[in-house]
């Protein structure tokens, strides 16, 4: 017997048809709805959770995408999840990168981040969260670069332009407004994008708690803070980053000195140091709803100072616990 399943975070409970392959699309359906789609569901003989027949009202569309990348002879495909607010487009473009989790790629869940998706929906844009290669169900395998950090983020980015690129020719996406954040190696991945002189359209990166932890590596706490400042050297574009003082990946000291290296190379970029986060280890700030209080705002602002909208035309995008 088919399921009919559910997608969403916590008490999130928005009714979908589950959908496992790529290009399907799995529809969010509204509260209002609810009844109709339990009678459709068990006409057609599909079981119903109904501990989670309690919804709330939101409303968008969540797609899991193939996203091609040819490099040199060697060509495969990247896992991607993409959310999308009501309407045809064209929408501004939010890419949100994932970080690296202990032990192997292959094995790390597809990211879905529904927080940050829900703040971003809210001001209609479309939000995705592209796999790396070599993560979850990326063709390929991961590439670390050994000690060398910085190449590690430079490669890493180069399937961020990937997707930057393959959502730049869908009729949906305006590619003049897209923005690009990260978290942790993802943060990282976001800062080494800007050192490969990305497309015009992409106007600022956010990052949350970037780096790569080596402790297997000789020294590589400093080896971090200068290739912060090797990024800056090829980089044009303005960021924004967040660090915290209980990060358990990144010692002040370090963090700190990743930002004045990053200046003194002539990086434009704005610290936002919020100190001691209540929400636990600052590392996972952005991932929390404790944290939402804290980039939030920041993030706003920074949209704003790029050029991108921030006005809230989507509230219902917005619900979740």
């Amino acid at each position: 017997m088919a399921a009919l399943g559910l997608i969403g975070e916590g008490n999130m409970n928005g009714l979908v048809f589950c959908a496992g392959k790529a290009g399907k699309s799995l529809r969010v359906i509204a509260a209002w709805a609810l009844p109709t789609v339990l009678g459709l569901a068990l006409a057609l003989g599909l079981s119903v959770p109904l501990a989670h027949a309690q919804a709330q009202t939101f409303s968008f569309d969540e797609q899991m995408l193939s996203i091609p990348k040819r490099s040199g002879f060697l060509s495969g495909n990247l896992e991607a999840t993409l959310f999308k607010p009501p309407g045809n487009g064209p929408f501004p473009l939010a890419i949100i990168n994932h970080g690296k989790a202990t032990g192997d790629p292959k094995l790390q869940a597809r990211f879905r981040p529904l927080s940050a998706a829900r703040y971003f929906l809210q001001r209609g844009y479309a939000v995705l969260a592209p796999m790396r290669q070599g993560f979850s169900k990326s063709d390929g395998l991961y590439i670390g670069a050994g000690c060398n950090v910085e190449s590690n983020g430079r490669t890493q980015a180069q399937d961020v332009l990937a997707a930057i690129e393959f959502m730049s020719n869908e009729p949906y996406i305006e590619k003049s407004a897209v923005v690009v954040l990260g978290q942790s190696h993802g943060g990282w991945t976001t800062l080494a994008l800007g050192a490969l002189k990305p497309p015009p359209g992409v106007k600022g990166l956010v990052n949350f708690a970037g780096g790569l932890r080596q402790e297997s590596c000789a020294a590589w706490e400093g080896t971090l803070a200068r290739a912060a400042g090797g990024l800056a050297q090829d980089t044009t574009l303005p960021s924004l980053w967040f660090y915290g003082d209980n990060d358990s990946f990144f010692a002040p000291r370090v963090w700190q000195q990743m930002y004045q290296n990053y200046l003194d190379a002539g990086g434009k970029a704005k610290l936002i140091a919020f100190g001691e986060f209540a929400g636990g280890d600052a590392h996972r700030m952005f991932g929390s709803r404790e944290g939402e209080a804290i980039w939030q705002p920041e993030v706003t602002k920074f949209l704003t100072e790029i050029g991108l909208p921030t006005a809230v035309i989507f509230p219902q995008s917005g619900a979740g616990p």
